[in-house]
């Protein structure tokens, strides 16, 4: 299936979820309101609309954030299983937590009811979505001739992408290597779309071909992977009138990446709120310990190696910069600075770093937008200085408090697999996939293990 397909398939899924919770909660309503119980059940239009839509929003949410919609026709029953049951569980306390600001007093009988029967009624339809995408497809795709112009490996596996990928009811007529081949086509066959697999050099030469079939208004589409951009994104936008061609080696979508910097932005308010008697506890500590400053500041390279001021409290005595020269015979890493059991550490940094509680004035640095809450470590300039090409690539996602390879094994990866893991973060990112990042680093970081 075609992305665009693709999309409007995650609206219909969306979509028929909300019709599913829409049923299962009047069941459960009716089903309580009928029961000859001591107390009676009865909620008014108004607050059943409002109990309603915030389990259906929830619901909703909750597939979106994890990307349940993007993987229904290929889960097995376990996953979707697994999934379906969080997906009710969210939704239901969703309505227990308006039910506690609000003091509704619902009954518990009923909610138990309504998570049981979204349950029921989103995994059977989760267990027969695949059905269902085949008639999406069916539907978005149509009954499509294609005709596809190019010859050689690239055209043949072009063919073979679209057996398996396009919609039901696709047919190839066939693939041909002349422009006179393909008015052919069109004027002795029903030609819905012509699939151009060619080398950029001969697109020059398909001007006319392109201009008829957009004069007939046969749908063109060209494959573009000989462009040597192998982690791209590739979109269409335009520039005023002008249509560009965009190649995104990184995270492109504003509404997600926006999403991102909101949750950013509330996480760091209230943990610096609610962090803020140990963020008081720790100044007074190093203050009296030793000599120096209680925060340390450092430039680091930001999103796309912009810099800015990184905020930590002070863990080590305060001439530890003056002395990296005595110690460097002890360095373990290849481009950063990093001794096992640093003798530079003082007795109340070792505990900061212990716990991470070091790292808490960089909340500062999230708010600000200098840094985000998952993301790359934020690198110096003098390490950025001496990255490889395609390690420059991590400077494209704005710099994390934690990331892959902090939960991976963080001290004991060689740079060349921290560098791999960030990639591999930037690739695929996703909302869920930060959600997943930050829940495996709060108990390492309670235990004690977010440092070395």
């Amino acid at each position: 299936m075609y992305s665009r397909h693709h999309r409007k398939a995650r609206v219909l899924f969306a979509l028929s979820d909300v019709l599913l919770t829409a049923l299962a909660f009047e069941a459960a309503y009716l089903t309580r309101s009928l029961l000859p119980l001591s107390h009676d059940f009865f909620l008014s239009a108004e607050l059943k609309t409002l109990l309603f839509g915030v389990a259906a929003v929830g619901s909703v949410i909750f597939c979106l954030w994890v990307q349940v919609y993007d993987r229904l026709d290929g889960a097995n029953r376990f996953v979707i299983f697994r999934e379906t049951l969080k997906q009710a569980i969210f939704g239901v306390v969703s309505i227990i937590l308006l039910d506690y600001f609000l003091k509704l007093d619902l009954s518990r009988l009923f909610l138990l009811l309504f998570v049981g029967l979204q349950f029921v009624c989103l995994l059977l339809f989760r267990w027969n979505a695949g059905s269902l995408v085949g008639v999406i497809r069916r539907e978005f795709g149509g009954q499509l001739n294609v005709l596809i112009y190019g010859l050689g490996e690239r055209a043949e596996e072009l063919a073979e992408q679209i057996r398996r990928n396009a919609a039901e009811g696709t047919q190839i007529l066939g693939i041909v290597n002349a422009p006179d081949a393909v008015r052919t086509a069109l004027r002795e066959h029903i030609v819905d779309e012509v699939l151009f697999a060619v080398p950029p050099e001969e697109l020059s030469s398909l001007d006319e071909l392109f201009l008829q079939c957009d004069e007939e208004g046969v749908r063109t589409r060209l494959s573009i992977e000989f462009f040597p951009h192998v982690n791209s994104e590739v979109y269409l936008d335009r520039l005023g009138p002008t249509p560009m061609l965009t190649f995104s080696a990184t995270p492109s979508d504003e509404v997600k990446l926006l999403a991102k910097r909101v949750v950013d932005f509330v996480v760091a308010g209230v943990v610096l709120v609610l962090s803020s008697p140990v963020l008081l506890v720790a100044a007074l500590l190093i203050k009296m310990s030793s000599p120096g400053a209680v925060v340390f500041r450092q430039t680091r390279c930001g999103l796309n190696g912009r810099k800015f001021t990184l905020y930590k409290f002070r863990s080590m005595v305060e001439n530890a910069e003056a002395l990296k020269e005595q110690y460097a015979h002890l360095n373990v890493k290849q481009l950063n600075f990093k001794i096992p059991n640093d003798p530079r550490l003082t007795a109340v940094g070792r505990w900061l770093r212990k716990f991470s509680v070091d790292e808490l004035p960089q909340l500062w640095n999230v708010l600000k937008g200098d840094m985000s809450l998952v993301g790359p470590r934020p690198a110096t300039p003098d390490e950025v200085a001496r990255y490889e090409r395609w390690q420059r690539r991590r400077l494209r996602m704005r710099p994390g408090l934690t990331c892959i390879w902090a939960i991976e094994g963080r001290d004991r990866l060689d740079v060349e697999t921290v560098m791999k893991l960030d990639m591999e973060y930037i690739d695929n990112w996703s909302l869920s996939l930060d959600s997943r990042i930050l829940l495996r680093t709060i108990p390492l970081v309670l235990l004690g293990r977010g440092a070395n």
